[in-house]
């Protein structure tokens, strides 16, 4: 059987997004400014640099224009500046504008951005500067030594779903690096793994998320201006349930559409995609779209638990940074300017640790250090206790929000610091459920096809393909467990929180008998399984390199 090869660089980062390309570039600017060249080599899953972006798309470019100093703002590859900043309450048929726009959610300055594109920039920028940048590598597993990270290995290929090597075969590489950086975005499976292994999340409060659902519309001229910018609370949330939606202007013609959902909700029936169907029904929305043609499909989890569920940052030989760390800013949902900073600081970090030779957890703490000092850190801090504010709902949420705001951030108490709770463990049992979702919006769940999707034609605009030959990359543990406690007690909620109609529950026509059944292919790598299951009975881990989704213009 073929052996793995052995490749060694000075520094690895896992992950070809805006955090781990930032860190790529600023790093090399160092190099190159102490008259030194690192090798740097950057791995993406995609098939492409920018083809699994898929983020919040109004950014603040402060810390873009720190990272490149010598491109002008004017040549950065913005869509649109936020020309128009609204934010309104739904009704079931109505919309409130409020008149002034919440504390931390302004956008003056601001610009309306095509992540998919600007990642695509930035790579470009990072190879010129000597960084490599190959996508279409799953990463698979981490290398240790005694403790210490040493690299990581990619993923084998060329293997059938019972895991036998094929003709086909092809065996992963072990890259082996003085520093690897995990830039992976949300619940990464390798930063995961190095967290439970290393204990590094002990200390923190437990990381919340919201699903993020999102589709790309190509509108008529006129109708959705570039640079406007429209966010909402309520419908069709209920009171108890934190979540909102946004539609973005690109240049013109597109326009972004989707709403965040907590998933700290307590329903077992809740659907995020279903919710975003309902959501274009209102007549707000629906007036935007009539018109209108579906471009893309996408869905993405959103770190939301802030400040206090960082978890330790760094260990030997390996920092974590973006979204694999949690660097969101709540409640502006902004995460593309903290990446950057993330990455600029673990490169500054790197470059003293190559500079000494010396890639000890002691030497990388310079990275905590550095991000304490932080404009991100103050970010950070000022709406620390945001989102567990709203553990227990919006009405008592914005309660504790306007606290917070006259505290500094602490809120009403004395500690200064409110906990979180994991999202799986929010559920009631599906009898304990009144009324489920899907009958609350029975009328509005009938999809024509021209506003309003089923999954699996969504799944279709997400350009979403897999290898089918591969081992499942959606790991469930216990077959049984589903069969016999999760499926009575709770309906099956994979099959409601999964945006993509990945898990199917089925009934035995001759017993009655209810069971899972996988589609892996529709996944569109949104890793909401991975966190929402009640029983962690579901992992996420990565397929092969440049499966899965395709967010063009996303």
């Amino acid at each position: 059987m073929q052996k793995s090869e052995v490749i060694e660089t000075d520094v690895l980062v896992v992950g070809g997004g805006v955090a781990g390309l930032a860190t790529a570039i600023r790093l090399a600017d160092l190099g190159t400014a102490s008259g030194k060249k690192f090798n740097i080599l950057v791995l993406e899953k995609g098939s492409s640099i920018g083809s699994h972006t898929l983020s919040g798309a109004v950014v603040n470019p402060s810390t873009l224009k720190e990272l490149l100093p010598d491109i002008s703002e004017k040549d950065f590859p913005f869509e649109s500046p936020v020309t128009q900043d609204e934010f309104y309450f739904f009704l079931p048929q109505r919309a409130l504008r409020a008149p002034c726009t919440p504390p931390f959610m302004g956008n003056d300055g601001n610009s309306v951005v095509a992540l998919g594109k600007f990642t695509r920039w930035l790579a470009e920028i990072a190879g010129k500067k000597g960084a490599q940048v190959y996508p279409g590598f799953s990463v698979s597993e981490m290398l240790y030594d005694k403790g210490r990270v040493i690299g990581v290995k990619t993923m084998d290929t060329g293997v059938d779903k019972h895991g036998h090597p094929m003709d086909n075969y092809q065996a992963g590489n072990e890259i082996r690096a003085k520093i690897t950086i995990l830039a992976e975005g949300p619940r990464g499976s390798l930063t995961q793994k190095l967290l439970r292994k290393l204990g590094l999340n002990a200390e923190n409060h437990p990381q919340v998320y919201s699903t993020g659902v999102k589709e790309l519309w190509d509108l008529p001229e006129g109708i959705f201006k570039a640079g406007r910018v429209v966010h909402t609370l309520g419908f069709p949330f209920e009171f108890n349930h934190f979540g909102g939606g946004f539609i973005y202007g690109l240049n013109g013609r597109q326009a972004v559409v989707g709403i965040a959902a907590g998933l700290d909700y307590t329903d077992p029936t809740f659907d995020a995609h279903a919710a975003f169907q309902v959501y274009k029904k209102h007549p707000f929305v629906a007036k935007i779209l009539e018109n209108g043609k579906l471009l893309r499909y996408g869905a993405k989890t959103i770190p939301e638990g802030g400040l206090y569920s960082l978890p330790k940052l760094y260990h030997e030989g390996v920092m974590i940074v973006g979204d694999s760390a949690g660097f969101l800013a709540m409640p502006s949902l902004k995460g593309v300017h903290l990446a950057i900073e993330s990455g600029m600081l673990a490169a500054k970090s790197a470059f003293e640790a190559l500079q000494k030779n010396d890639f000890s957890k002691e030497q990388l703490s310079l990275y905590e250090e550095l991000f304490k000092k932080s404009a991100g850190f103050k970010t950070l801090s000022r709406t620390r206790n945001f989102r567990a504010g709203f553990g227990r709902g919006m009405i008592l949420g914005a309660f504790h929000f306007a606290t917070q705001i006259l505290t500094g951030g602490r809120g009403i108490t004395f500690s200064g610091k409110m906990k979180t709770h994991e999202d799986a463990a929010c559920y009631r049992k599906l009898a304990d459920v009144s009324k489920p979702f899907p009958q609350k919006f029975a009328k509005e769940l009938v999809y024509d096809k021209k506003l309003t999707f089923d999954k699996v034609t969504d799944v279709y605009f997400s350009g979403s393909k897999h290898d089918e030959e591969q081992p499942c990359h959606l790991r469930v543990l216990d077959f049984k467990l589903c069969r016999e406690v999760c499926i009575p007690k709770y309906g099956g909620p994979c099959q409601c929180f999964c945006p993509a109609e990945v898990y199917e529950i089925v009934t035995d026509p001759k017993t009655g008998k209810k069971d899972l059944h996988l589609h892996p292919a529709n996944c569109v790598h949104c890793k909401t399984c991975d966190i929402k299951d009640p029983f962690g009975n579901i992992e996420w881990a990565v397929p092969y390199g440049g499966d899965g989704p395709e967010y063009e213009n996303m």
